[in-house]
């Protein structure tokens, strides 16, 4: 049985990574400091035998007994309202976190996928971003702490493939959706509709014009798992190209939950981008991936998992624990 290591593990996308490797007959180590993560989103997978969890950070030393073939670095904060809050924690996770992680595979002769993210774009000039394009970022911003991490995290991952002869791979994720999110995250998706199930008005940024591609985390996740097997170490994009502006998609909400509450504009968050819409062509012609589930598809079954939420869940604010 091979064994996979996925950091981040209690997370969003960590969790659902877990799900798809022990279905596929993975021995799954997953890990997460709990600083974002919830132990919720795993404690399905704590009875099964092929499943282990390590209450650990991985910005410190990690050490795994016994063999790894894979490791998957998905730790990291990975919403403004996280990362602004957490900025030295963001820095550190893609920074100490991809280190300990690559050592780590060094020393197992495992092969590494990281998560790095379309904010590697930052507020992009070229529509839609393809991979070789190099990004418009403010490194001292407040946003640049995720921005740069992930970065940084992509150039110690290829500096380690490039030196050291490690099996890396860089998935690039765009905005990605389903159950499991949280609704304090602060990302547009859950905020909308955690303010339609509370009664409250759908509040967005500016005038609703900037545009967002939303791809559901099934998808994703076959992108990632596709990529993982490949043999592709360059960066790739894998998101949904269905772009639509946050006003339209504030509307598409509201139809969807039946709200009577309207949309309303605040002051668009600094550095906020713009325009965000993947090139998938490498994803296509490398992988033979592309998404499957459309928006519509994807946002009944997310609706569904958030009413299904206890009034305290849809009511709590974002915290975190401090770690230094």
């Amino acid at each position: 049985m091979k064994r996979v290591l996925i950091t981040g593990g209690a997370g969003f996308l960590g969790s659902h990574l877990c799900d798809r490797f022990i279905k596929e007959g993975y021995h799954v180590i997953a890990m997460d400091n709990l600083i974002t993560g919830d132990l919720k989103n795993i404690e399905h997978l704590f009875k099964l035998p092929n499943f282990e969890f390590y209450h650990h950070d991985v910005s410190k030393f990690i050490h795994v007994p016994g063999d790894l073939d894979y490791i998957l670095h998905f730790a990291s904060p990975a919403s403004p309202i996280d990362y602004l809050k957490i900025p030295i924690q963001t820095l550190k996770v893609g920074s100490l976190g991809i280190h300990n992680c690559l050592g780590l595979a060094r020393v197992k002769n495992a092969r590494v996928l990281i998560a790095s993210t379309s904010e590697v774009y930052g507020d992009p000039l070229v529509h839609p971003q393809t991979e070789e394009y190099w990004g418009n970022v403010n490194p001292v911003g407040p946003r640049g702490v995720y921005d740069e991490a992930k970065r940084f995290q992509e150039a110690m991952t290829m500096a380690y493939h490039t030196y050291h002869g490690l099996e890396t791979r860089i998935v690039r994720i765009f905005n990605t959706y389903g159950p499991r999110m949280r609704l304090n995250d602060g990302r547009v998706l859950p905020a909308f509709i955690g303010q339609a199930l509370r009664g409250e008005d759908l509040t967005m940024f500016g005038d609703g014009s900037q545009t967002r591609a939303f791809c559901y985390v099934d998808d994703l996740v076959e992108g990632i798992y596709r990529l993982l097997l490949s043999d592709y170490a360059l960066p790739v994009n894998i998101g949904n190209p269905d772009e639509i502006t946050i006003k339209e998609f504030g509307e598409e909400i509201i139809k969807l939950t039946g709200t009577s509450q309207k949309l309303i504009s605040l002051p668009l968050p600094t550095d906020d981008p713009k325009q965000r819409k993947p090139d998938i062509t490498k994803a296509k012609g490398i992988l033979g991936w592309e998404p499957k589930v459309s928006r519509a598809e994807g946002l009944k079954i997310t609706y569904e998992y958030f009413k299904s939420l206890s009034q305290e869940d849809l009511h709590r604010l974002a915290h975190h624990k401090e770690f230094k």
